[in-house]
């Protein structure tokens, strides 16, 4: 009598990346707002500038009935002056953002004026100086690393781990 041998296959495929994952998941949420993928959210930054983009956020993209392109796009501004300079600028901006998409996805702005979401990032951590005593400990626990590179990364993780730590 022989063995059968049965084989399993695996489920979901194996690993696969998280943007991947993600693209799914939140088409319908970005679907629902006229943003095809999101792409102008994620990039607004390099569409819009660094300057334009720090004071201002695409809220949604609306399309005339049954056209996919052409559309109004609604844009949160934080600022009454940075309001006022877009509309100056509101020609090039529209360019840039179609040039961005390959085809005239916008053909106007319409500007809000109000306070944008917070991105919830936080201002990079610092260690607090060393006490005189902590350094000399610091340093006399490294007197014998030979390897002056590996001395100077020891010496900026001990400050980051003793400066961590508040008295």
């Amino acid at each position: 009598m022989t063995a059968k041998t049965i084989k399993h296959k695996k489920r979901g495929g194996g690993p696969r990346a998280l943007a991947t994952s993600l693209s799914a998941a939140t088409k319908a949420a970005f679907g629902k707002r006229g943003f095809a993928d999101g792409a102008i959210l994620k990039d607004w930054a390099v569409i819009a500038g660094d300057h334009l983009a720090g004071h201002s956020q695409p809220e949604k993209i609306s399309y005339p009935t049954g056209a996919g392109d052409d559309g109004t796009l609604h844009l949160r501004i934080n600022s009454g002056s940075m309001a006022t300079e877009l509309l100056h600028l509101e020609p090039l901006l529209i360019e840039r953002i179609n040039g961005y998409f390959g085809f005239k996805a916008v053909g106007r702005l319409k500007i809000t004026q109000g306070p944008l979401p917070d991105t919830g990032e936080k201002p990079a951590w610092t260690p607090r100086p060393l006490k005189t005593e902590e350094e000399s400990i610091l340093a006399e626990s490294l007197i014998d690393v030979e390897d002056e590179d590996l001395q100077r990364s020891l010496k900026a993780l001990g400050q980051a781990v003793i400066g961590r730590n508040v008295d």
